[in-house]
């Protein structure tokens, strides 16, 4: 052959690219490699959706666990106005939220009054069980009793949570005296709210009333710090000021102090000024009664009430004396021609015998009189204290540097005049007023509270709970990626090197030995040797020396099938 050969290679067909050369290199990988790449993938897969359920799942905790229906439907009516998102658990007894979103939830739910708690009243009388003893059966009905009396005092506005302990003694005919039934009631009002003296005589009565034979006053109810709401009407003097009298001193202090706010601050500006008012107040009732007897004035008769005259006269008949006869029977006439003058009908009568005369006149005449009833106001003020803390005065240079100055004694004489005006200061009384002149803090000293570490904060606990489970999701997917799907998936992606085509003329190599020599080719130029390339370079080479010497791959070709190389 007169050609040298330059790329024996390069006769076989050119190879597929792209995804066929991918496809075949899947094909011809081996059963374990195409496993290990389909378990990783198969796991890099279910890792992935376990991931975005996660994400999309988010944290949540429990609200409230243990909730009655009432409790629960209400509660999610208030979550439901609140915009917070919910779900259900354990059969509709617990209640999660988002967990950035518990304590909130929480706070704001509780100044709501919510939960409530399940109060049981008569329904427990429809669980009655079969056999229950007398016992049994009259605890039964004091507990629903105590629970329907719970509901409807927490009805009121006022009352944020109530209990009710009955005391029912068994009665008993054989018992001379039977012991009458008493109740104690324990309220928790709302933060602010007080009960009036009506509405505490309501909740006895509601109570006596709601029990056969209990009298109302073996009714006692107290509030949450453990003082006797009622009682008589007199318990409130005895033991100290109830609670209109309390409410009446605080608004008689809080207008006491308006009035100072308003009157001195267009003088020293707004939140420059601190007013507290003491009042001592006299809720005591005194009632006091005099009477006046006065003559007569203006020299005016006095008037007749009454007038009573009566006259009585007694005498004694004549005694008869002288010669006895028709005359000497008769009574002797009275003198007429008497020394002292004309006698009376009396001394005539007394000359002839002895006789008495009586006479009484009473004359009751009008008398002046006056009555006079006092009763004393209760709630009147015994005194006042005011006490009034004025800020220093605050001035800016044209530099934008601020100074304060204290006020002079000019000023603040003005100002005690003021507040004296406006409480109505009486010195007879003993009120006092104070007035002061300090500078006021505007920073804000917040209690300095111990710093936890970093790791034993709440929110870098909450952080590290939400992202231990996707942190962990995403270190087993990269093991699977860099350990099963990776090293399988580059046995298929990487591509082998392109070879580099020879020049036009030049042998693939450059050792010529004789011995291999193609026969038939005596006399020509020795045939080079081939060395034994990979699968793909040869196809590439044979390709390159079948399109740049076709002489030469004829020759070779044609020694190949003349069979000469035996010979």
């Amino acid at each position: 052959m007169d050609n040298a050969l330059a790329h024996p290679a390069s006769s076989l067909p050119a190879a597929p690219h792209g995804a066929a050369a991918t496809a075949g290199r899947l094909a011809v990988m081996p059963v374990r490699q195409k496993l290990t790449l389909g378990v990783g993938i198969a796991l890099l897969a279910a890792l992935v959706a376990a991931l975005a359920l996660w994400s999309s799942r988010g944290d949540w905790r429990v609200l409230y666990a243990n909730l009655s229906d009432k409790d629960g439907g209400a509660i999610i009516a208030q979550l439901s106005q609140m915009n917070v998102p919910y779900r259900h658990a354990d059969g509709g007894s617990a209640i999660l939220v988002p967990a950035d979103r518990v304590h909130d939830a929480r706070l704001k739910l509780a100044s709501a009054g919510l939960p409530k708690g399940s109060v049981v009243g008569f329904e427990l009388m429809d669980n009655a069980r079969f056999g229950q003893t007398q016992f049994q059966e009259r605890l039964t009905f004091q507990r629903g009793l105590e629970g329907e009396l719970v509901r409807s005092i927490s009805a009121l506005a006022a009352v944020q949570a109530a209990r009710v302990h009955l005391a029912l003694p068994n009665q008993n005919g054989f018992f001379r005296e039977q012991q009458k039934p008493s109740a104690s009631v324990l309220l928790t009002l709302h933060p602010g709210r007080t009960l009036e003296r009506a509405q505490i005589a309501g909740i006895v009565h509601l109570v006596s009333s709601s029990v056969p034979e209990m009298s109302p006053k073996a009714v006692s109810v107290l509030d949450a710090s453990g003082a006797l709401l009622s009682g008589p009407a007199d318990a409130g003097s005895a033991n100290g000021l109830d609670a209109q009298q309390l409410q009446y001193v605080h608004t008689l202090e809080q207008g006491f102090g308006k009035r100072i706010v308003d009157i001195l601050e267009p003088v020293v500006g707004r939140d420059n000024l601190r007013a507290q008012v003491t009042a001592e107040v006299d809720f005591s009732q005194t009632e006091a009664t005099s009477e006046e007897f006065k003559p007569n004035q203006n020299g005016q008769p006095q008037a007749v009430r009454s007038s009573q005259f009566s006259e009585s006269t007694l005498g004694a008949s004549p005694t008869p004396s002288g010669v006895p006869g028709a005359a000497s029977n008769q009574p002797p006439q009275a003198a007429q021609a008497p020394v002292n003058g004309a006698a009376s009908p009396l001394q005539a009568g007394a000359g002839a015998g002895a006789g008495s005369a009586r006479r009484d006149a009473v004359t009751n005449y009008e008398v002046d009189k006056t009555v006079r009833v006092t009763r004393a106001a209760t709630g009147t003020v015994k005194r006042l204290n005011a006490a009034v803390v004025v800020n220093h005065r605050t001035s800016t240079d044209p530099r934008g540097k601020t100074t304060s100055t204290p006020l002079s004694a000019d000023e603040l004489g003005k100002i005690e005049t003021l507040v004296k005006e406006s409480i109505g200061f009486n010195a007879e009384r003993g009120d006092s007023v104070k007035v002061i002149n300090a500078p006021f803090r505007t920073d804000k000293v917040d209690a300095e509270l111990p710093k936890l570490p970093l790791w034993q904060q709440p929110q870098v606990i909450d952080l590290l709970r939400a992202g231990a489970v996707p942190a962990a999701l995403a270190l087993v997917a990269l093991a699977v990626l860099f350990g099963l799907v990776r090293p399988a998936l580059k046995t298929v992606l990487v591509s082998p090197p392109a070879a580099l085509p020879a020049p036009k003329g030049q042998a693939l190599s450059a050792v010529v030995d004789d011995s291999h020599a193609l026969p038939g080719t005596a006399g020509h130029p020795a045939t080079p040797v081939l060395e034994a390339p990979r699968a793909q370079q040869q196809l590439d080479g044979a390709r390159t020396l079948a399109r740049d010497n076709p002489a030469a791959v004829a020759n070779i070709l044609r020694g190949w099938v003349s069979g000469d190389a035996g010979g």
